[in-house]
């Protein structure tokens, strides 16, 4: 019994075709209880003949298909000529009635067919996109991870080679690690790119979720323009951490950003740092933060005050 309600209720949803075992007693069913509703509505109106098969025929069409839906027309004119519950009409009267329930069946046993064809290819529409979609976050992921053991292999093998420079290694050690950070973040939304407050959150907790104040809305960033911000967000981070708002024990710094017409605006400002007494020459740092936007039709510009550092940079945010 259990059986046959699972296999009725998933054959109702579309997702099983149903036996011609299941279909033919459903369409029994429906005869009979049209014949009931017949038999009681006789007692109010006599010559009512045909109308309470007209549901049957519908409910069993769209159950078992257009062939059930023909059977079940036939059986109902049969049972609607045959049955007498009272007086009625004359022959002629109910040949008439009958051929109006027969024309009246077969359009909508025609229209419950094309739905049903309609249905059915949507249903395989779906099916074909769900298991594409399936298969493709299966090779994301299989993406991404190789993407992981490449980045921790690069990393591995600079750090042998360079052993013995630790200076020039600690130049390259944490930029390796912001786009790993980075790419960590996209993979959280399946490759598509990052919200701006998720990423400087990211950069800038491990120095404290004290040390720093985020004014801004929500804004999805593109994988790429995810990846140039990371950098210079790091790049930021990490002089901030050295000689700018984080490297005094009172040091602040605000970031705040806008939106319009598909521009972000962003200012990164510190204050309360210890005094800058010395601007060394311009490093691969500067240069990372005067180019790393030039893609997205930004620019970056960057003044040293004495308390720390006052970023502002604008570039255009490609539509995710």
């Amino acid at each position: 019994m259990r059986r046959f309600v699972d296999e009725f209720r998933l054959t109702w949803r579309g997702e099983l075709q149903p036996s011609p075992a299941m279909s033919a007693s459903f369409a029994t069913v429906c005869l009979l209880v049209a014949t009931l509703v017949r038999w009681g509505l006789s007692h109010i109106r006599p010559d009512i003949f045909f109308t309470p098969y007209f549901p049957a025929v519908v409910v069993a069409a769209a159950f078992g298909g257009p062939r059930y839906g023909i059977a079940t027309t036939i059986a109902g004119g049969a049972l609607g000529m045959l049955l007498e519950f009272g007086a009625g009409p004359s022959d002629i009267a109910k040949l008439v009635l009958l051929a109006l329930y027969v024309v009246a069946c077969g359009l909508v046993i025609w229209g419950i067919d094309h739905y049903r064809t309609i249905a059915a290819k949507q249903r395989e529409i779906a099916k074909r996109l769900i298991e594409e979609e399936r298969y493709r976050k299966l090779v994301v992921d299989e993406l991404q991870h190789r993407l992981k053991n490449k980045t921790s292999t690069i990393h591995a093998v600079l750090h042998q080679v360079l052993h013995e420079q630790p200076e020039v290694w600690a130049t390259i050690d944490h930029r390796i690690r912001a786009l790993a950070v980075a790419d960590d973040l996209i993979a959280k939304v399946d490759g598509r790119g990052c919200d701006l407050k998720d990423l400087l959150i990211s950069e800038l907790g491990p120095y404290g979720h004290v040390r720093f104040v985020l004014n801004g809305g929500a804004l999805f960033l593109p994988a790429k323009l995810a990846v140039s911000l990371a950098l210079i967000f790091h790049e930021l981070a990490t002089n901030a951490a050295k000689y700018g708002a984080f490297a005094s024990p009172c040091g602040l710094l605000q970031v705040t950003w806008t939106t319009q017409n598909e521009r972000l605006s962003l200012t990164w400002d510190e204050t309360e740092g210890p005094p800058i007494e010395h601007v060394g020459k311009p490093g691969f740092g500067t240069k990372l933060l005067k180019a790393a936007l030039s893609a997205f039709d930004g620019s970056t510009e960057t003044t040293f005050l004495r308390t720390g550092i006052h970023c502002t940079m604008q570039c255009h945010v490609p539509p995710s």
